[in-house]
């Protein structure tokens, strides 16, 4: 199946472009894929003009994956985007796509200016990973550290919502990303380039090559540490930033229940097997204080990620307890860590732990 592709790639490769290149070097052919005899894809047009001019082109793509051996069968549409943007000056917008296939093979994407990469994974959704990663990048920024945050759970983005921010980052020349500011902290999030309820619809190489983008041509500037919030599991976003971008280390955020520490162990196997140290775990959801009498309940249990930590050998860097007041800052888009109380003072020491031990 693999050969096929490649080959039916290579034969795309002989069309090319009016303004230079060929519909594989310039990332038009998009679902691609190979069932018995039959092939289908797509070649996306930037403009819909674009593609009403494109029919012959798709034709002689056709037929060039017919000239393959095997091949019996192809199915080529055409799309494009659905409209051109346009500059407040009535001209076009510099054009942006995310999502492309990874470009560069192997080369690293690590920003040059950023001094850590602080990975912070889980086993699982629903760990409160998320509420983890910005909380601790507006407490870092609070201590005085140049923080950056990267939504890299492309498939949830919660991060904008949770930092309250919503604007489209700027793109002035169609390359460069301009990022956004919110309580100290430079952040970026595929969800503030897409629409609040689309949902991302993307195969392994797509989400390669977001987090590519939005490593290597986000403007990060001068940073400390670069937080990078990972999506759950262990799947293609994870290898490429352990591959590409070389993390200065991972925190591994769980709740204390086995359930969740079952998903939690296959996470820190994965940053072993890709060399990428694994710099301590924070168990999340530790306790509930109510706040009427003040009695502490374990709803997940207690301890668990303590206890694996001390297993492993490695440091436990906080047990945050489950708060309603952290739930409902993140919905305002203020986080926590931001203001005064117990769960700031809890981030406020999980960042100084950090900044001590200089990781961050």
């Amino acid at each position: 199946m693999a050969n096929t592709r490649d080959i039916i790639l290579r034969q795309l490769e002989r069309l090319e472009l009016p303004d230079g290149g060929n519909i594989v070097s310039r990332d038009m052919v998009r679902a691609l894929t190979i069932e018995g005899d039959q092939v289908r894809f797509v070649i996306e047009a930037p403009t819909p003009d674009i593609a009403r001019q494109m029919e012959p082109l798709r034709a002689a793509a056709e037929r060039a994956a017919l000239s393959v051996p095997g091949i019996a069968r192809a199915s080529v549409a055409l799309t494009a985007h659905a409209g051109e943007a346009k500059a407040p000056g009535g001209g076009p917008a510099p054009s942006l796509k995310i999502g492309g296939h990874p470009k560069g093979g192997q080369e690293s994407v690590r920003p040059a200016q950023v001094r850590s990469i602080l990975a912070v994974a889980s086993g699982k959704g629903g760990v409160g990973k998320s509420t983890v990663s910005s909380n601790l990048a507006v407490a870092l920024a609070r201590q005085g550290r140049r923080v950056g945050l990267l939504d890299a759970d492309i498939h949830g983005p919660s991060q904008p919502r949770m930092m309250g921010v919503s604007q489209r980052p700027a793109s002035p020349d169609g390359k460069i990303i301009e990022p956004l500011h919110a309580h100290g902290v430079t952040m970026m999030s595929i969800g503030l380039m897409l629409e609040a309820d689309k949902a991302v619809i993307w195969r392994g190489p797509m989400l390669m090559g977001a987090l590519q983008q939005m490593m290597s041509q986000v403007q990060w500037g001068e940073l400390d540490v670069l937080i990078v919030d990972l999506p759950p599991g262990t799947g293609d976003v994870q290898l490429t930033l352990c591959q590409r971008a070389a993390p200065t280390g991972a925190l591994v955020v769980s709740t204390p229940q086995d359930v969740a520490l079952i998903d939690a162990r296959k996470a820190m196997d994965m940053f072993r097997t890709l060399k990428t140290p694994i710099l301590g775990l924070i168990e999340n959801m530790s306790s509930f204080h109510c706040p009427e009498c003040g009695h502490e309940a374990h709803i997940f249990g207690h301890g668990g990620v303590g206890a694996e930590a001390e297993k492993l050998g490695l440091p436990l860097l906080a047990a945050l307890p489950i708060d309603l007041e952290t739930r409902l800052a993140g919905d305002a888009g203020v986080p926590v860590a931001a203001g005064d109380g117990p769960m700031a003072e809890a981030y406020a020491r999980l960042a100084e732990r950090l900044v001590q031990g200089g990781m961050a």
